[in-house]
């Protein structure tokens, strides 16, 4: 009775996987953008294309070990068999022809989704600056001249055109509703374009490991009329708190958890500041500085004066 028990109790297990798994929300299967819904079918087109050669594979594995089991005495048996032009003809021009129409789809979408290509559309986008911090987002509206923490909002059927930087470790800013990902860098600034299909409450998330706060490290993106969005601008407009440099800089250290913050005004040019603050950092030609290279000579001057001195003493 005991060893019956358990292959049952082991039947269950695929249930109990299915009811866990029920709560899961599959985001990228159900964009609420343009380019998510683009992503998305590229997916699936290309899952489509490799099943054509998987799936044959599976079946004709299952089917060959029954129909040449020992026990199937009615089999062909041909041991010297060694060579037939037909399957050498399908299992390489089957996986060529799917290997180049996979190509031709990449190609295509790689240009037609680039994350820095603007979007194409008769409605003014909307340009929302994005730094990631340790452990939050801020985001910066250079046009309206306000700035949030953990939360974004949007008019729906506009582009977004973000701008994005790190003022801390290398980040990754990713809308999953919306579509791809791309990385924060500090001292560096990348690009992503967006646009919301319809009115949503969306989650944003970081999707690279940044240190112990990553997990807290999620925002709101909220795509809304362009009416509710004209009236929330006017609603950051009326709070007390200012984005200034030391506001900012009790900001930028490291905190958990942090809430939805909103700030009425915020320092001008503050995204190329601190794009800028990290310029040393950055390979390449070095940069010269005509004041510091001037305040080097000058001290190379006074020493080889004070040298000269010592030296006729």
């Amino acid at each position: 009775m005991i060893k019956n028990r358990y292959p049952r109790l082991l039947g269950l297990v695929p249930l109990i996987g299915m009811l866990l798994l029920s709560g899961c929300n599959m985001t990228l299967l159900n964009p609420k953008g343009q380019v998510g819904l683009d992503e998305r079918n590229l997916i699936i087109t290309a899952t489509l294309l490799m099943l054509l050669v998987v799936v044959p594979v599976i079946v004709m594995t299952f089917l060959f070990a029954w129909k040449y089991r020992a026990s199937n005495t009615s089999a062909t048996y041909t041991p010297k068999w060694n060579h037939s032009t037909k399957i050498e003809i399908a299992v390489w021009a089957v996986p060529i022809m799917i290997i180049i129409a996979l190509g031709y789809v990449t190609y295509k979408s790689t240009h037609a989704l680039d994350p820095y290509k603007p979007l194409e559309s008769d409605v003014k986008p909307v340009t929302i600056e994005v730094v990631a911090l340790d452990w939050k987002w801020l985001f910066i509206y250079p046009e309206q001249g306000i700035a949030t923490v953990n939360k974004i909002v949007f008019p729906a059927h506009t582009p977004i055109n973000f701008r994005i930087t790190s003022d801390a470790v290398m980040n990754s800013f990713f809308i999953p509703a919306l579509g791809g990902q791309i990385y924060a860098m500090a001292g560096m600034q990348t690009k992503l374009h967006l646009i919301a299909n319809e009115n949503a409450e969306m989650d944003g998330i970081s999707a690279n490991y940044s240190g112990a706060g990553f997990t807290g490290m999620k925002f709101k993106a909220i795509a809304t009329s362009q009416e509710d969005f004209d009236a929330w601008v006017s609603e950051v407009k009326k709070s007390p708190k200012q984005l200034e440099s030391a506001e900012y800089a009790a900001l930028a250290k490291q905190s958990q958890n942090n809430p939805v913050e909103l700030y009425s005004s915020v320092t001008p040019n503050l995204f190329q500041i601190i794009v800028d603050k990290y310029e040393g950092m950055k390979p390449g030609p070095k940069v010269h500085h005509e004041k510091k290279e001037k305040e080097k000579e000058v001290a190379a001057t006074d020493m080889n004066s004070h040298s000269a001195a010592g030296a006729e003493e």
